[in-house]
């Protein structure tokens, strides 16, 4: 079976229908968010959307995410796990003492800081996955979408990651 090219007019009525979409999603946005996404924006949004790649690129990256995510809630899972085992070995094999509250003091404070230097290398991990994100769709030209780590620009891209999986999943022509 052959697969036939698309009319411009078949074109143009999705994209009158994508940015139809996009502009009924960004009025659903808060303020300060909605002022930073203007028609330009949408409109070349919609167009990037006209090929299917978008959405293929878009879903691929968020399976990597997620694949990404639970990777290191088990990371995090086994260091606590561990630091619990260790907690519950020193108190079997330190007599019930004040040495015994002394030592599990020592090691909950160790605990703390290892936790706390595993949750900084692991948000790296997501900062440094965010910004591959970033690369791959300024590579693949969809407007809007450049490496930067300001939270508000962060958070627009999220909100234009949210338009285009909601597309994705919307019957177009």
């Amino acid at each position: 079976m052959e697969l036939k090219e698309p009319s411009p007019e078949d074109l143009q009525r999705k994209l009158y229908l994508l940015l139809d979409q996009l502009q009924a999603m960004a009025r659903e946005l808060p303020p300060q968010y909605q002022m930073r996404v203007p028609i330009e924006l949408l409109s070349g949004l919609a167009n990037s959307l006209l090929n299917d790649t978008i959405f293929e690129i878009v879903k691929g990256l968020m399976e990597i995410q997620h694949v990404t995510e639970k990777h290191i809630f088990q990371q995090r899972l086994q260091i606590v796990n561990r630091q619990k085992m260790e907690l519950e070995e020193m108190i079997i094999r330190t007599p019930s003492t004040e040495e015994q509250a002394e030592q599990k003091l020592s090691l909950l404070a160790k605990h703390k800081e290892e936790m706390k230097q595993t949750d900084m290398k692991l948000i790296l991990q997501l900062d440094q996955k965010v910004s591959d994100q970033q690369v791959t769709l300024e590579k693949a030209g969809v407007p809007g979408f450049y490496v930067t780590n300001k939270p508000i620009e962060v958070k627009v891209q999220m909100h234009l990651l949210d338009f285009i999986l909601r597309l994705s999943n919307m019957p177009l022509p």
